[in-house]
């Protein structure tokens, strides 16, 4: 599950020598050639196109998805991309289905179908371009392509982020190593210390769709939601101290399943776990 990944999984960078035998992905609906549709974000595919440049899987490397009955559907071909991803075999409740698909798989990241936006939401983006660019490929994205028709860019807001990183805009130099860009590097915690709220003595059973909901409510739904329901914590970032500092006061008193739970900024926690080292 979803939250399995986020208790359990260990963060791989583009430089693992890893080789992964078997792909198992979701999918919203699936036809029996093999063609899927998944939520319209993109993530699976770009998931496996990223593993396709790191040489973690090759073309015959065996994809799946699990579906109720009902999700089998027949899928018109002109709904799918070049940068899609397709499956070998479906698994439902009742039968197990052989696609026999022979459609291309994605051969790596199509970086013209990539947005500014998209590369915020996936740091680790930036380094696998640079790299790219540095192989002699063409990295143009989808905003800076000259062949589509021109649209006026919204007006920037105080406090946005940059669509481009320096590093990407002067080039000249060596890439940066790749756990600079993952989420969960030490440095990038550093920075969002002062943004972020921890959540701790969440009860076992709780869920993290009911987290969210109680989130809601009190109005303080932060722009990143970190769920660590196995070490009982979350961590809820927000896009500004102030924004934290609010939710704070908005979160005060603030229980799940009749537990009291402690909220405090992530920085007060990392100055306690340190404290307590030895």
């Amino acid at each position: 599950t979803s939250q399995g990944v986020r208790d359990y999984s260990l963060p791989v960078g583009l430089d693992a020598n890893v080789h992964v035998d078997l792909v198992v992905v979701g999918s919203v609906a699936v036809s029996e050639k093999g063609w899927r549709i998944g939520k319209g974000e993109g993530f699976a595919d770009m998931e496996y196109a990223m593993m396709v440049s790191m040489g973690a899987v090759r073309e015959d490397t065996v994809v799946v998805t699990a579906v109720h009955d009902c999700q089998v559907v027949d899928i018109p071909e002109e709904l799918l991309g070049e940068h899609d991803l397709t499956v070998d075999y479906i698994v439902t409740p009742t039968r197990v289905i052989r696609t026999g698909c022979t459609r291309p798989k994605p051969r790596g990241i199509l970086w013209h179908k990539v947005s500014h936006k998209t590369m915020e939401k996936i740091p680790i983006l930036r380094s696998l371009r640079c790299r790219e660019k540095q192989a002699g490929k063409d990295v143009t994205l989808q905003e800076e392509r000259t062949d589509t028709p021109a649209v006026a860019p919204p007006a920037r807001r105080a406090g946005d982020v940059r669509p481009e990183s320096p590093t990407l805009l002067n080039e000249s130099g060596p890439c940066p190593a790749s756990p600079r860009d993952e989420s969960v590097s030490a440095s990038s915690d550093r920075l969002h210390e002062f943004s972020t709220l921890y959540v701790g003595d969440i009860p076992v059973a709780a869920r993290v769709s009911e987290f969210k909901a109680v989130l809601r409510e009190r109005h303080a739904t932060p722009s990143l939601l970190t769920w660590q329901g196995a070490q009982h914590r979350a961590f809820l970032r927000y896009r500004d101290k102030a924004t934290a500092e609010a939710a704070v006061v908005a979160l005060q008193g603030l229980s799940l399943h009749g537990c009291p739970l402690r909220v405090e900024p992530a920085k007060a926690q990392r100055s306690k776990v340190a404290s307590s080292g030895p």
